[in-house]
C-alpha cells in the first residue's frame, strides 16, 4: 500500500489475487485469435448489451452507534479507558486462529455485523462462516455484507436466498450487468468493470475489528488440499474500530453498493432461505472442516480476558481508497498518498512483505533513492513456483534485476515453504503469499489488502490499518524474519556476471540455482512471453 503508489509501485491485479486473479488466468491459453473474437462476437449478438438497473429500492444505515451497550464493546472499553487517544490492536498469524477468530466473532455479535470482503469462496470455511452468519442474525443481529462481484459468476440465487432473511442485507459492489455472460462486460464495459473493491474487513458490534490481506476461502485459513496461503489480519479495538466502520458505511451506502435483489430476476423469500440453509448444512458436512471448531471457538471465547490484555495499545489509523477517486483516476488522498510522508521521511529500514511486487520506473527510481539515502530496504515476495498468478510474477521479473541494482534485499517464497508446511492438515500442500504488510523503521506498520503493484495502486480500492507502535512492528518483524530463513524462502542475487541467482539451503546444504527453482519450461515460457506484453500497467 504504502509502497504502490508511495514507492509508485505497479503491478498485478488483485481484482484477481491469489485467487484473487481468478479472472484473468486462462486468457493467454489456447483458442485462436480469429476464433476467440469469432466467440466474443456470437456472445455479444445472443446475449445483447444488458444493463444495470437504474432504479431499485434501497436505504442507507450506519454503524451500530452505542457499541458500549453490547458485551464486547464493554469487554474492551475498560482498556480504552486506560489509554486515551489510543486503539488497541494484536496480529493474527496463523490461518487456523484466524478463523476461529471470525467465527468467534460472530459468535459474540449482539447488535451488528458488518463484513466486506473481495472474495468469498464456496468451500468449507465459506460456507461455515455463512451458517455463522445467519445464527447471528436468527438471534436478532444486523447482518450487513457487502461482497465485490468478481467471483460471484452462478451464485445469485444463493446470496440472494441469504438476503430473504430480515435480519441480513447483501449488496454487490460495482455489479456486472451480464450476470451469466460477465466476459461480454469485459470486452463492452471494461473501463467500469475493471475497478474491483479489494478490501477484506470484518466488524463486530461497531467495537472489534479484522482487518488484513485473508479473504474468506479454505486457502486462507491453511484448510485447502492444493495450495495454502502465508497471510496477516490485524484485529483492533477501542475509536480505530470507529474508523473501520466509517470506511464501511461509505461503501455500503455509495452507488458502487448494489442490493443483491436488484439483480435477480424474482422475490427471494423464506422458503429459499431455507433451502439455502439446508444446502449449506450438507455442504459443510460433507467438506468435513479438519479441526475442532466449537472446541476452537470456546477456547478463544474463555481467553477473551487474556486477548484483551494482550493487545498493543497504539495511535493508529484507517487507510483506505475512496472508489469515486479511484474511478476518476484522481491521487491525491488514496491511501498511498496519505502514506507516502512515511516513505519520504524513513532513516533506516523498509521491511515489504507482499504477495505481488511489480516496480514501475518511479517505484525502481524511490527504491533507489532510499538506498543512496542509506536506508536498507528488504522485500519478500512470490517466486515463480509460489505465484498463484503467473501474468503477476512477470511483471515483478521484468523488472527484477533493476531492483537488484537499487540495492534491494529480495526474497521469493518457496513452493513447499516449511512455515506454511508446518501448519497445514496435508504435508502435500504447495504454498504461496498473500501477505500484505510493511514496517517503517521498525517503529510503525502498515497491514492491509494492499499489493505493492499498479492494480492496487490505482485500480481497485484498498483498506488497511497504519500503526505507531515500536512493540507492534516488533511482532511484525518476529513474522517478516521468519519468512525469509532460508526453508522458507530463495534469496535473489545478481552473480558477478550480473546473471539472477537463487541461493536456499536443502537439506542443511546451501543450495544455487541459475533459473526460477522448481519450474518447468512451460511456467518459464509463459512468464516471459506475458513479460513482452504492454499490459504491466495493469498488474
Amino acid at each position: 500500500m504504502i509502497a504502490g503508489k508511495l514507492l509508485r509501485s505497479v503491478s498485478a491485479p488483485e481484482a484477481a489475487s491469489g485467487q484473487d486473479r481468478v479472472l484473468f488466468q486462462g486468457s493467454a491459453r489456447s483458442l485462436s485469435m480469429m476464433k476467440s473474437i469469432a466467440v466474443v462476437l456470437t456472445l455479444l449478438l445472443a446475449a445483447g448489451c444488458a444493463s444495470l438497473p437504474e432504479e431499485y429500492p434501497r436505504s442507507a444505515s450506519t454503524a451500530f452507534p452505542d457499541y458500549l451497550d453490547t458485551s464486547i464493546g464493554r469487554h474492551f472499553e475498560e482498556a480504552a479507558e486506560q489509554h486515551p487517544g489510543q486503539s488497541g490492536f494484536a496480529i493474527v498469524r496463523d490461518g487456523r486462529n484466524a478463523f476461529t477468530a471470525r467465527i468467534a466473532m460472530v459468535d459474540l455479535a449482539e447488535k451488528s455485523l458488518d463484513a466486506q470482503y473481495y472474495i468469498w469462496e464456496a468451500d468449507a470455511t465459506g460456507w461455515i462462516l455463512g451458517e455463522r452468519i445467519i445464527q447471528a442474525a436468527d438471534r436478532g443481529v444486523r447482518v450487513r455484507l457487502l461482497i465485490d462481484d468478481i467471483t460471484l459468476a452462478g451464485r445469485d440465487a444463493g446470496v440472494a436466498a441469504l438476503d430473504a432473511h430480515p435480519n441480513i442485507e447483501v449488496r454487490v459492489f460495482n455489479p456486472f450487468a451480464n450476470r451469466d455472460r460477465r466476459g461480454i462486460d469485459f470486452v463492452i464495459d471494461l473501463d467500469r468493470v475493471n475497478h474491483r473493491m479489494h478490501n477484506k474487513i470484518l466488524v463486530v458490534d461497531n467495537a472489534l475489528a479484522i482487518v488484513g490481506g485473508r479473504n474468506i476461502g479454505n486457502h486462507y485459513f491453511g484448510v485447502a488440499t492444493d495450495a495454502n496461503f502465508r497471510d496477516l489480519d490485524i484485529a483492533a479495538a477501542g475509536p480505530v474500530v470507529r474508523e473501520v466502520s466509517g470506511v464501511f458505511d461509505y461503501f455500503w451506502n455509495g452507488d458502487w453498493a448494489v442490493p443483491i435483489s436488484a439483480l435477480v430476476d424474482r422475490p427471494y423469500t423464506e422458503k429459499d432461505l431455507k433451502t439455502t440453509r439446508d444446502t449449506v448444512r450438507e455442504l459443510i458436512l460433507e467438506e468435513n472442516y479438519p479441526h475442532p471448531l466449537d472446541e476452537d471457538v470456546d477456547a478463544l471465547h474463555g481467553e477473551l480476558d487474556s486477548i484483551r490484555d494482550q493487545f498493543i495499545w497504539a495511535p493508529g489509523l484507517m487507510v483506505w481508497d475512496d472508489p469515486a477517486n479511484i474511478e476518476k483516476g484522481i491521487v491525491e488522498g488514496t491511501m498511498l498518498m496519505q502514506l507516502r510522508r512515511k516513505l519520504d521521511s524513513l532513516q533506516e529500514e523498509l521491511l515489504i512483505e507482499s504477495a505481488y511486487f511489480v516496480m514501475q520506473d518511479r517505484a525502481i527510481e524511490t527504491l533507489r533513492g532510499l538506498n543512496e539515502r542509506g536506508v536498507r530496504v528488504r522485500v519478500m515476495t512470490n517466486s515463480l513456483a509460489s505465484n498463484d498468478v503467473v501474468a503477476a510474477h512477470a511483471g515483478h521479473a521484468k523488472r527484477r534485476e533493476e531492483l537488484l541494482e537499487t540495492g534491494v534485499e529480495l526474497y521469493e517464497m518457496r513452493p513447499d515453504a516449511g512455515v506454511i508446511q508446518k501448519k497445514v492438515i496435508s504435508g502435500e500442500s504447495n504454498a504461496a503469499l498473500h501477505t500484505k504488510a510493511l514496517v517503517f523503521d521498525r517503529d510503525s506498520v502498515f497491514i492491509g489488502s494492499f499489493n505493492l503493484d499498479p492494480r492496487s495502486a490505482s485500480i481497485n480500492t484498498e483498506a488497511g490499518l497504519y500503526v505507531e507502535s515500536t512493540e507492534l512492528a516488533g511482532q511484525v518483524i518476529d513474522y517478516m524474519d521468519e519468512g525469509v530463513l532460508p526453508e522458507n524462502s530463495y534469496r535473489v542475487l545478481l552473480d558477478e556476471d550480473g546473471e539472477l541467482l537463487w541461493v536456499t539451503v536443502i537439506d542443511g546444504v546451501e543450495v544455487q540455482f541459475h533459473q526460477e527453482p522448481e519450474t518447468g519450461f512451460w511456467d518459464r515460457f509463459v512468464s516471459g512471453f506475458i513479460q513482452m506484453l504492454p499490459v504491466e500497467h495493469q498488474l
